[in-house]
């Protein structure tokens, strides 16, 4: 059975920083593409970040390029997003999503696996 399970949200003020973290297992987490998104209240879930199975390619929203990084550790089969100079717009609960095709991650949001997401609060 395939486990995604975020972790490290939480409540931060504005220009704070937090680093999520999504512990995988069940999978080859090195033959999957990794993605972290959001869903704010009222809206629907869009894309944050995405990184290829070798770590080697990433691509980034607009709204969060230059703030925030995308990383994993294929031997700890954990994905991490670092989140910096955060805003109170970055409030959402953040999901990670893990898909064997990089492209359809990245600019579908089509994932085959899905965690349960993680609250993140950005206070004014």
């Amino acid at each position: 059975q395939v486990r995604l399970v975020e972790s490290g949200g939480g409540l931060v003020q504005a220009g704070g920083s937090l680093r999520l973290s999504c512990a995988a297992s069940g999978l080859t987490f090195s033959g999957y593409s990794m993605g972290w998104f959001r869903q704010a209240l009222g809206k629907e879930r869009e894309f944050v970040a995405a990184i290829d199975w070798s770590g080697s390619l990433t691509k980034y929203a607009d709204s969060v390029k230059g703030r925030f990084t995308i990383s994993r550790d294929n031997a700890k089969n954990t994905l991490y997003l670092q989140m910096n100079t955060l805003k109170p717009e970055d409030t959402a609960v953040y999901y990670c999503g893990a898909d064997r095709s990089y492209s359809r991650l990245a600019v579908f949001v089509v994932c085959d696996y899905w965690g349960q997401g993680t609250q993140v609060t950005v206070s004014s």
